[in-house]
Parts: structure tokens; sequence; C-alpha cells
């Protein structure tokens, strides 16, 4: 009964440990969606006239690697944005590296 009991309360705090983790990364790419350059991406991707990023990536017309790239290295009007988005402070805070902060927002933009 007791092994059982633990076995249980194992595997419980797995699940819900996962599922915070999932949460966090998530709640990440949202505060770096509304916090990169001090204004947040938002303030020129929901204009009508920018790309509507997470209408283009729900789409499959956005592939991540693609995202990255553009992140990374600027496009058009677009400033190179992986410092401002470094500098977001729960980036900072959770540690993640670049590609991971990079990661989250996309994540962010599919749902």
């Amino acid at each position: 009964m007791k092994k059982s009991f633990g076995l249980l309360a194992c595997v419980t705090l797995l699940a819900i440990s996962s599922q915070v983790s999932a949460n966090t990364e998530e709640e990440i790419g949202a505060k770096i969606y509304e916090r990169a350059f001090g204004r947040g991406c938002g303030s020129c991707h929901d204009v009508a006239s920018n790309p509507q990023l997470s209408a283009l990536i729900k789409a499959g017309k956005l592939p991540k690697e693609q995202f990255a790239k553009v992140i990374k290295e600027g496009r058009n009007g677009m400033p190179k944005a992986s410092a401002a988005i470094m500098e977001v402070g729960p980036v900072k805070k959770a540690g993640y590296t670049e590609d991971q902060a990079i990661d989250a927002v996309y994540e962010y933009l599919k749902k």
C-alpha cells in the first residue's frame, strides 16, 4: 500500500511539473511578444499592413526556421530582434538561450 501511494504521488508530481514547464514556455513567449523592444512585437505585427505572424504560422506559411532567421538577421523594415528578446525579464530569469526564447515566441504564436 505504501509503495502504491508513493508511486502515485511521484507520477502526479511528474505530471504537474511537466504541465508547469509547458505553461512556462508559453507564458515566456507571450511576455516576449508583449515586451520586446519595449513596446512589444504586436505594435507592428498586429497592424494590418505588416505580416500577421500568428496567422502565417497557423496557416503553415511561416516555418520555425524562417521565423528564427528573420528574428536573428532582420529583414526589410524589421530589425534584428534577438538582442531585444534576450533583454525581456522572464527570458533572463528562465536562463533561456536565444534559440529557446525564439522557440517560446513561435510556440506562443501557434496557439
